[in-house]
């Protein structure tokens, strides 16, 4: 893809997208869930429209890997049409605070970090992937403009309170799946699931500016418009990972009901959810192309309260 314009990742998407969203399987049964269970007011015909937008931002987000991994600085940085809000970013790294920059999987997150990597001093955290061969060239190519990639893991999180304190910027996947054990049960989209409590212990243990940034994908592969939205950091800093994690859902939520075609619906987001509750991606016999909700929105999973 690489050898390719930007452009044809998101033509193949658009054309792909039609017919892949009829055709069963995994990643699209596990989208249908989510927009089911996240958008229960949607009608079918809504929900089927959404499902195809963001099925061919997806395959766009993954066929731009090609450009973003190996096209040369200057190639890769010129297809940033427009910056919004990067002044903040600048100056919390002026002051010597430092920066959470949480960056949900919406839009181009490849994008996002390479602009800011290039430019301001950051630590990202990533989850090696399950193909040991894959990790060597994911970090050479995101490292390649000066991030500083460090595994999810102890000492990771280190790395990440290191760079704050130095007033750097910490990059992290605030929507991340926790794990069957990690983080706290926090409402997203009103369904209480699992939630990693990263974000908010880094912004409530420094002075950390807390950043979400979003690397908007342009129409005809014209390029990418970034996002960089200051938080209000109070209610981050309440002393309680509960009441904060609820918090900066929030601020997720509203981003990304902004963008919704952006999201990579295909996540499993929803795969840990308090005890007694269904799990919602579990197939029972031919999926239908729309998750079924009951009539209280809330499709057997427990709804926030």
């Amino acid at each position: 893809m690489s050898w390719l314009p930007l452009s044809a990742g998101q033509r193949l998407g658009n054309w792909c997208a039609p017919l892949a969203v009829r055709l069963p399987g995994r990643a699209r049964d596990s989208m249908m869930t989510n927009l089911g269970l996240c958008f229960p007011e949607l009608d079918a015909a809504s929900k089927l429209r959404l499902a195809t937008e963001s099925l061919a931002n997806g395959i766009a987000s993954m066929l731009e890997l090609g450009p973003l991994w190996n096209w040369d600085r200057e190639r890769v940085l010129a297809q940033v049409r427009e910056v919004r809000g990067l002044d903040r970013l600048e100056r919390a790294v002026a002051s010597g605070r430092g920066a959470v920059l949480l960056g949900p999987h919406l839009g181009s997150w490849e994008m996002l970090g390479l602009y800011v990597s290039e430019r301001l001093p950051m630590t990202s955290l990533y989850r090696p992937p399950k193909v040991p061969g894959l990790e060597s060239p994911l970090r050479n190519a995101r490292a390649r403009f000066g991030a500083n990639l460090v595994p999810a893991d102890a000492g990771g999180v280190r790395a990440l309170f290191r760079t704050l304190q130095r007033g750097g910027i910490a990059g992290v996947l605030p929507d991340q799946d926790p794990g069957a054990s990690g983080g706290v049960f926090a409402p997203f989209f009103g369904v209480m699931v699992r939630t990693s409590t990263l974000a908010v212990r880094l912004i409530a243990g420094t002075d950390a500016v807390p950043i979400l940034g979003l690397g908007e994908r342009l129409e005809r592969g014209a390029g990418y418009r970034l996002h960089f939205l200051e938080l209000d950091a109070d209610p981050l800093r309440c002393g309680d990972d509960e009441r904060a994690t609820r918090a900066l859902n929030l601020e997720l939520e509203g981003l990304i009901r902004r963008f919704p075609r952006h999201y990579l619906w295909t996540y499993r987001r929803f795969r840990h959810l308090p005890p007694g509750s269904s799990n919602p991606y579990r197939r029972r016999g031919a999926p239908p192309l729309v998750a079924e909700v009951a009539a209280d929105g809330t499709s057997g999973i427990t709804p926030a309260p």
